[in-house]
């Protein structure tokens, strides 16, 4: 039995005494197909919500739009008071409620946001890997029903694949990617709806504010709303 195994170095020991007095934790619907399929992926996808968590660090109450499993909340939740995780499919949904840790008790729901905007005001927002999926002609009435949950001083975020990745992107990606950006378009986008707005660009897991055009992925953080 687990709790009967000792570990040569005692170092290692409090492992098999966590999984043995709490569980183990298992991967979501989405990361665990990724895990296998892509793994480096899995490692830029938690690299994107540290990132996001850091630039949020003591916010109070906080949205996330398009969650899918909600497997990187925590990194979320460890800095700041309350998260709330959205997606439009209620499958999604469902297995992120069935894997909340009660260390991670963040709230899930299931909305899409163009349908309309959803109850509750929110210090921050933020949306990865999820406006290259909204057509362009739809794009503004998806960010401004976000936009109507965000308190006066709150910030956004989004993030998404920029448009010189996808010559490098696979046939079923580009099937879902109808609306990736330059990061000039994404920050022209986000300034019809902000007063200020910084752009970032990363390659792999690694951040940075070099040459947007050789960037894999594009950050927008947006400040400052515009009057709707």
């Amino acid at each position: 039995m687990m709790k009967n195994r000792q570990m040569r170095d005692p170092v290692n020991q409090p492992n098999v005494e966590f999984v043995t007095n709490r569980g183990e934790v298992s991967l979501g619907l989405l990361k665990s197909r990724e895990w296998i399929e892509d793994p480096r992926r899995f490692l830029f996808s938690l690299s994107r919500y540290k990132f996001v968590a850091k630039l949020l660090s003591g916010r109070r109450n906080v949205l996330e739009v398009g969650c899918g499993d909600a497997f990187n909340a925590p990194l979320v939740m460890q800095e700041v008071a309350a998260l709330t995780v959205t997606d439009f499919d209620p499958e999604f949904i469902a297995d992120a409620k069935r894997r909340i840790q009660p260390e991670y008790c963040y709230s899930a729901i299931t909305h899409n946001f163009l349908d309309g905007p959803m109850e509750g005001a929110f210090d921050a927002i933020y949306s990865l890997d999820v406006l290259e999926h909204i057509v362009a002609t739809d794009e503004h009435r998806f960010l401004e029903n976000m936009m109507q949950c965000l308190t006066t001083e709150g910030v956004m975020i989004i993030g998404m694949p920029s448009l010189e990745s996808q010559t490098y992107a696979s046939e079923g990606s580009k099937r879902g990617h109808v609306n990736c950006k330059t990061a000039p378009d994404l920050k022209a986008l986000m300034e019809s709806l902000f007063h200020t707005v910084f752009m970032f660009s990363m390659n792999d897991e690694v951040v940075h504010t070099g040459y947007h055009k050789m960037a894999h992925y594009i950050f927008a953080v947006c400040a400052q709303r515009r009057p709707a």
